[in-house]
């Protein structure tokens, strides 16, 4: 009697570990936003001379997640190494177009060596509703993808 109660205990326990989870999302329909990466714009920046940034290579790079999720991946220079990369993504517009703005601060008194600094960043853009959507990095288009 004792091995029977058991082994249905361990049976019941097993079954339930394979059920999904009560909070896991159907669906998408709305995009979500992705945490405030380490580029994003600063309230503080606007005391800052704002500088272009030379980008050299985009790719966008698609999460194996449910809803799905975007990463942007950009290499480029700052046109020193004391400007600051600033990354804003906005949401998609009406036709579900997401424009990045990519550009650098630096303190407008700030003496530097004026040589180019290589960077390498990966920006989060989170997930989007179903539709066919195009990514513009500094208006130049750079994806076009369907979630």
């Amino acid at each position: 009697m004792k091995y029977s109660i058991y082994t249905l205990l361990v049976v019941a326990l097993l079954l339930s570990a394979c059920a999904p989870k009560a909070d896991t999302p159907t669906s998408s329909e709305t995009p979500s936003i992705p945490e405030p990466s380490d580029y994003a714009p600063h309230p503080s920046d606007d005391k800052l001379t704002r500088t272009p940034v030379y980008v050299d290579s985009t790719d966008l790079l698609t999460l194996e997640s449910f809803p799905l999720q975007f990463t942007l991946s950009m290499k480029g220079n700052l046109p020193t190494p004391c400007n600051q990369l600033r990354v804003a993504v906005a949401r998609p517009d009406r036709d579900n177009r997401i424009e990045v703005e990519v550009y650098s601060v630096v303190g407008s008194n700030t003496i530097c060596a004026e040589m180019l600094q290589p960077f390498e960043v990966n920006v989060p853009l989170g997930s989007f509703p179903a539709g066919h959507y195009t990514l513009l990095v500094n208006d130049k288009q750079v994806a076009k993808f369907v979630t």
